[in-house]
């Protein structure tokens, strides 16, 4: 009876188990699936097979979808894309066309919308906002340039963010109940967040520390760091394995990845890290068209992100960020809110301090997008005996709603217009 428990509390912590669940699951699976069937469907830039990446946004669709990736970022995430592709090519009677790429559209547009759903849950089940609130929110979080894009892309990132957003509504649920992490449920989430990319398995284990009694009994803590132990050394087994225990290359090929994605100084530094960092994973900027080639021949455009260029998306950026940094103010003594504070500053730490990718992070969005709806939350829920502050957060919310929704709708219409001009 245990095991059945938990089998149905597992489908419950995943799927819909109420109308209103539902009800948002559904409504973003066909907005989003809309829109991903018509770019599957009349245009070849989901995967093109002569275009390995940069098609848009530096999305690297076709060499993901092949290979999972370089191993020394993304571990693991050769076999996990293996089933991916083979079940796109099964649907497809064996044939990389329009409905192998609608296969692949739509198995990122079900992963974003699950994520949602994950976000709409923990602000839910776990802050236990009203009703209201919470559909606020999500509109909000749903009309992020990160979730649009990654809604018809197949990359690393789409399946990333909804991992992350699942195991931090699952680890929220147990802390809150004042239970441990299991050791396999570590494991799993280290193999399949960690193996997708390497440095979000730091992630995993943020919620240990906030265990309770884990640091007033040697028992405890010992088993924190069993779990910890036992986490570490499946996902290094598994990873040796992938490359035939040739660990010497590890170190090699991230070397040269760090240098090839940290010296770009063609933009000023704090321009990168609020328009590419902050601002475009939420907030589309302009579009700049560049010429590519594949190293073997063929030429093609890509489609990038240029920097803000008025000072109205500035502004936007600066109002979400204040609105963050408040929540965690307001509720800094939360360990939930920290856990979702330490996770984005790993992030912050990587990308802004040590400029890896920072000139193209805003397709790092999948890795850190799902803290800003929940710290929203939190600050909703801190001033839960206070109407007139709530309905003020809630009008300051509409309007950067309204904003976000005709920014980034036009700016997909300018994505369109390349579609139609390179990509048919």
């Amino acid at each position: 009876m245990r095991l059945q428990s938990k089998f149905i509390n597992f489908f419950k912590l995943i799927f819909p188990s109420t109308r209103w669940e539902w009800g948002v699951f559904l409504i973003f699976l066909i907005v989003y699936g809309v829109l991903g069937a018509y770019i599957a469907l009349n245009y070849r830039v989901i995967f093109d097979s002569r275009i390995p990446w940069d098609a848009y946004f530096s999305f690297d669709n076709k060499a993901i979808v092949m290979t999972g990736g370089s191993f020394e970022r993304h571990p693991l995430s050769y076999y996990f894309f293996n089933w991916i592709r083979e079940l796109a090519l099964f649907i497809s009677d064996g044939k990389m066309d329009s409905t192998f790429r609608l296969t692949l559209a739509w198995l990122s547009n079900i992963m974003i919308s699950a994520c949602i759903l994950q976000i709409f849950k923990y602000l839910k089940n776990i802050i236990r906002l009203p009703l209201v609130i919470s559909l606020l929110i999500i509109v909000f979080f749903g009309a992020f340039s990160t979730n649009i894009l990654l809604s018809f892309t197949p990359e690393n990132f789409t399946y990333t963010l909804f991992l992350l957003t699942l195991y931090n509504h699952y680890a929220a649920s147990k802390l809150q109940k004042q239970e441990k992490i299991p050791a396999v449920a570590l494991a799993l989430a280290g193999i399949s967040i960690g193996g997708l990319t390497i440095t979000n398995i730091i992630k995993v284990f943020i919620p240990l520390p906030f265990e309770k009694g884990i640091f007033k009994s040697w028992k405890s803590f010992f088993n924190a760091a069993f779990r910890v132990v036992f986490t570490v050394i499946c996902f290094i087994l598994l990873y040796l394995n992938r490359i035939n225990f040739k660990y010497e290359n590890i170190f090699s090929k991230t070397s040269q990845q760090y240098e090839k994605f940290s010296n770009v100084n063609s933009t000023p530094l704090w321009d990168m890290i609020l328009s590419f960092f902050f601002g475009g994973n939420i907030l589309f900027p302009g579009l700049i068209i560049r010429d590519k080639n594949n190293m073997k021949g063929f030429e093609y455009k890509a489609l990038f992100m240029d920097v803000y260029t008025s000072w109205v998306p500035y502004i936007f950026i600066a109002a979400v960020l204040i609105l963050v940094l408040w929540s965690y103010y307001k509720n800094f003594k939360n360990s939930l809110v920290q856990i979702l504070m330490i996770s984005f500053l790993i992030d912050i730490i990587i990308h802004c301090v040590m400029r890896f990718g920072l000139h193209t992070s805003y397709i790092y969005g999948g890795h850190f997008v799902y803290v800003y709806p929940l710290l929203l939350g939190w600050l909703f829920h801190s001033y839960k005996s206070q109407p007139k502050i709530i309905s003020s957060l809630a009008a300051t919310l509409s309007i950067l709603f309204f904003y976000l929704l005709i920014n980034n709708s036009i700016r997909m219409g300018e994505f369109f217009e390349f579609l139609n001009k390179y990509y048919q």
